[in-house]
């Protein structure tokens, strides 16, 4: 089923070897570049709106109101510097971040490192898991522990995508991620937020830090945009242009790819704050602040609204949406496992196992707690993930400022000392909920 690689020198120092350096790189006019290094961007934003985003962001609108949207627009401002750096790391170290830990830290610490990556996997994998059994759930009636033991089918999807070639499997994720954008401009028409408050609601309060709910909700937030494998996943699928070798030419396939992610993260901003206005819009303001689960946003929507179409429409995007994170997560998934114990697995074994840990936790909720059950999981995940970030960002800063590793093209100071600053939030924040929980504040 799996073994180790020894085929080729590039299959044991290569990114995705099987894809590195396979799209060719444009030369002439700015925009010409710029089309050439479009998509890996687009494929890191999926991540910032996958199924976990929909459940942070519905319970923080609808408990909160707009107040959370400070954390959106941080959590994307903390999420455009550090791909930033993983965009830097891939082009001019040659190296994803995996790779980098596997090599610079010694065997235990690496190892430790992997189980924490693997771990943010799984967490990302279950809110795909939940949310993609939701979706077929709301659109065709199907029993939600049916739902999630079909997601794992999701594989053949995957590698049907794969075997297109890489540039086709982003366009795949272009496309969806489009009809993500599309539901959710219809569903802003119908809610008609004030757009004063919303507008109010990017100022960050102090209310945050002092409320442990809200707290509990913002990290979930940060865990849900500020993805650990998507640090992984960024740094290795830049490699799949074919640079030049030129200081130059690295120097601009950087600038290119980081325009590319910054644009695509700025797309993801914007649904992410459209799921939590319309929660917002559509439940706070009425007085309906305890809808967190994704099926209650679906049946109240409607009426909500106006529109009979509201829910179906909102079903639709969270179909896209969980099977647009299946690419990523399976990706990632293979980044990893090969960056940090250099094993080399089929990809359809790689992506059941991976889905397989995360289905286990999935049926058993589904069964025993039902649609509350999942909705719990999802914010859980979503924390859990901001847990496992800074054994990501932590690793990241250190290599990218260092000159020798990026061959002369380390970060510039304020990026260094900026996502330091994210990564001591961060840390700040964990401290603070695991403070909480333990005495029950």
């Amino acid at each position: 089923m799996f073994g180790l690689s020894s085929s080729s020198q590039a299959d044991a120092t290569s990114s995705l070897p099987e894809v590195n350096r396979s799209v060719g790189v444009n030369s002439g006019t700015f925009l010409r570049r710029l089309l050439s290094f479009m998509g890996p961007g687009y494929l890191v934003a999926v991540g910032y709106m996958d199924p976990g985003n929909w459940a942070t962001s519905l319970a923080g609108g609808s408990a909160f109101g707009y107040t959370l949207l400070s954390i959106v627009l941080l959590s994307n401002i903390m999420a455009v510097l550090l791909q930033a750096l993983t965009v830097r790391m891939g082009i001019a170290g040659g190296r994803d971040l995996a790779q980098f830990c596997a090599d610079r830290y010694s065997k235990p610490v690496a190892i430790f490192l992997w189980l924490m990556a693997e771990a943010a996997i799984i967490a990302t994998d279950l809110a795909e898991v939940i949310g993609t059994a939701i979706a077929l759930n709301l659109l065709f009636g199907m029993p939600l522990t049916i739902g999630v033991v079909l997601t794992a089918l999701d594989v053949f999807l995957i590698l049907w995508l794969q075997g297109k070639g890489f540039r086709k499997l982003e366009a795949v994720v272009i496309a969806l991620t489009a009809v993500i954008a599309v539901c959710f401009i219809f569903e802003m028409v119908y809610a008609d937020p004030v757009w004063g408050d919303v507008l109010s609601g990017y100022v960050p309060q102090v209310s945050v830090l002092t409320q442990p709910g809200m707290l509990y909700l913002a990290l979930g937030i940060i865990g849900a945009t500020v993805m650990p494998h998507n640090l992984y996943l960024h740094s290795a699928i830049v490699q799949t242009r074919n640079v030049g070798p030129t200081t130059a030419d690295k120097r601009d396939a950087i600038r290119m790819a980081t325009i590319d992610g910054t644009v695509a993260l700025t797309f993801a901003l914007f649904i992410n704050s459209a799921i939590l206005i319309l929660a917002a819009a559509a439940f706070h303001t009425s007085g309906q602040t305890e809808v967190a689960e994704i099926q209650d946003a679906y049946q109240l929507l409607g009426p909500a609204l106006g529109t009979s179409l509201a829910g179906p429409v909102f079903a639709i995007a969270l179909l896209a949406s969980g099977l647009n994170s299946t690419v990523t997560a399976t990706l990632s998934g293979q980044i990893v496992m090969e960056g940090f114990i250099r094993l080399r697995m089929q990809p359809w074994a790689r992506r059941l196992i991976t889905r397989g840990i995360a289905i286990m936790p999935a049926v058993v909720v589904s069964v025993l707690y039902g649609e509350s059950g999942t909705a719990q999981l999802l914010v859980l995940s979503q924390v859990v993930l901001s847990l496992q970030l800074p054994f990501a960002i932590v690793p990241l800063v250190v290599f990218t400022a260092n000159r020798k590793l990026m061959n002369g093209l380390p970060a510039a100071l304020w990026h260094t000392i900026a996502c330091g600053v994210i990564a001591a939030i961060i840390i700040a924040l964990n401290l603070k909920l695991i403070f909480d929980v333990a005495t029950g504040a």
